[in-house]
């Protein structure tokens, strides 16, 4: 009956140490998956950091899902799995951090960016300003959703800030993240459009007219973070210190980003 007690017990210890050993970030030989929820205009720079990162990480293989902050945000506090968060925006990092859906500790801001104006590389639009943009020359001007897109939010603070938010009202062509505004304009579906300098930086197909001063809008900063949720937290806290290392801001500068 001793032995029997006995053997019970080793039945229950081995089995907790099983399952605290299952919650561990990575087993011997395993490969992990990491999701990482990131802002579109990042998009060329995080592909260019994927080898570079893996190749350093034997093990962690990445996988990316890009969109507009807001969008990503809400996926995420709706059960969307992902193990880090790369936003283009501040006040949407801050809702994550306020709900709790994010490590506090690991939250970075490791890049800018601008705001400028741009049109179709053809384009015989001038306009050396913001200040200057001539509602009789744009028939279309492609900009992100201000609801859930930064650069649209950043684009209206700007646009009120001149007083030229409400004139441009029906000559707005609305994008779904930055990617889809410039496309708009690359493709001439807009007269011009407004976009991270970033993103125009890596465009042949359209020209820069004019950036905006910083103080029309909110500072375009990008903060990063582990989510809270994340299987593989010391996996993903990896790859966000990858980013934030001497070969991350390398190569986010090689594309554009400050």
């Amino acid at each position: 009956m001793v032995k029997r007690f006995l053997f019970s017990v080793l039945v229950i210890i081995l089995s907790a140490l099983f399952v605290g050993c299952s919650a561990t970030d990575k087993k011997p030989n395993e490969e992990v998956e990491l999701l990482i929820s990131a802002a579109a205009s990042l998009t060329d720079a995080l592909e260019e950091l994927k080898g570079p990162f893996e190749e350093k990480h034997e093990g962690i293989r990445l996988t990316y899902n890009f969109g507009s902050s807001g969008k990503l945000a809400t996926n995420i506090e709706n059960g969307a799995p992902s193990d880090v968060f790369l936003s283009a925006s501040t006040k949407d990092m801050n809702s994550m951090e306020e709900k709790g859906l994010i490590d506090n500790e690991s939250r970075k801001v490791f890049a800018s960016n601008a705001l400028v104006l741009i049109a179709p590389k053809d384009s015989a639009i001038e306009i050396a300003s913001f200040e200057d943009i001539d509602l009789a020359a744009i028939a279309h001007l492609a900009v992100g959703e201000p609801a859930s897109v930064p650069v649209g939010r950043y684009t209206k603070e700007t646009l009120e800030t001149l007083d030229l938010w409400e004139p441009l009202q029906e000559k707005l062509v609305l994008g779904s993240d930055v990617r889809q505004v410039l496309t708009y304009v690359e493709m001439g579906n807009a007269d011009a459009g407004v976009v991270y300098s970033s993103d125009a930086f890596m465009s042949d197909d359209v020209n820069v007219l004019a950036e905006s001063n910083a103080a029309w809008h909110a500072p375009i900063v990008y903060p990063g973070a582990v989510v809270k949720d994340s299987k593989h937290q010391q996996a993903a806290q990896q790859f966000l210190d990858y980013v934030t290392s001497d070969a991350g801001m390398e190569t986010l500068r090689k594309f554009g980003f400050k």
